[in-house]
């Protein structure tokens, strides 16, 4: 097990991403001290943590630890308010942008209620998808990836079941050209059989090399999929290592995971 300890050697030049102290290898996102709040209610406590491009980081922790809030902090969401510390995000800093700037750089967030649009069909949530630039994959090619969106085009999607919902949040942030997906509990609440088919989904986001930071109660199934893991305890990071470690280690699991 690494617990982590203070790993991160400085700051480079305005405009230039961190560099992780360890094996000296650049990240591709980093989070450096991050502070944030919901009104008066402290609830990220100095987390920090770096993601190097094409991998899967695995964000866990016991309900309550701040996994959605690190994430909503780090789409530069309104709340949490974030009051200290820095995101970099291929060399570029996600702290000076709000939510829409954020994405237009190429921050994906599926949040955990999907936010399907109300009224309009699969196909009409697409396409809002891609009214301004920079557009990802074209509609065909989700299709291809999502035959079952594909044979629902014309239905309105809010009345499709909760894992076709999930299929669908997913492909609109790949409409979008993201460079980095956030997934908020994207098994929630789903049949065992529909969280087999979303992992399949998951399996191919990975080998497309997309960056990942996935947030999931079903830490056994995040850790399958993860290169490496981070575990949240009362809104502080208190491990951060590879996704393995936490899988052969139980006496950690058991005390901030409890499995």
């Amino acid at each position: 097990m690494t617990l982590l300890d203070n790993q991160f050697d400085g700051r480079d030049a305005p405009g230039i991403k961190p560099v992780r102290a360890q094996g000296g290898a650049p990240a591709f996102f980093s989070a450096w001290d991050l502070h944030a709040y919901y009104g008066e209610s402290y609830i990220v406590q100095g987390v920090r943590f770096d993601v190097r491009e094409g991998e899967i980081l695995a964000l866990l922790g016991r309900n309550g630890a701040g996994k959605t809030s690190t994430l909503r902090t780090i789409a530069r969401m309104d709340n949490p308010r974030l009051t200290h510390g820095e995101i970099w995000l291929d060399h570029q800093p996600l702290h000076e942008m709000k939510s829409y700037q954020a994405a237009r750089l190429g921050v994906g967030l599926v949040p955990e209620d999907r936010r399907i649009i109300p009224g309009l069909t699969v196909q009409e949530n697409l396409e809002l998808s891609q009214i301004a630039e920079p557009k990802g994959w074209s509609i065909e090619r989700i299709y291809e990836h999502f035959p079952r969106l594909a044979e629902r085009r014309s239905q309105e999607a809010v009345t499709m079941s909760g894992g076709e919902q999930q299929m669908l949040a997913v492909a609109r942030v790949l409409a979008r050209d993201i460079k980095l997906l956030l997934l908020d509990e994207p098994y929630e609440g789903l049949a065992p059989v529909i969280v087999q088919e979303i992992e399949r989904i998951l399996e191919g986001v990975k080998e497309l090399g997309i960056t990942t930071i996935i947030v999931e109660q079903n830490a056994v199934a995040a850790l399958h999929l993860a290169d490496r893991a981070v575990i949240l305890d009362m809104g502080e990071v208190v491990f951060d290592g590879t996704a393995q470690e936490v899988l052969d280690n139980a006496q950690l699991r058991q005390e901030y995971l409890a499995i």
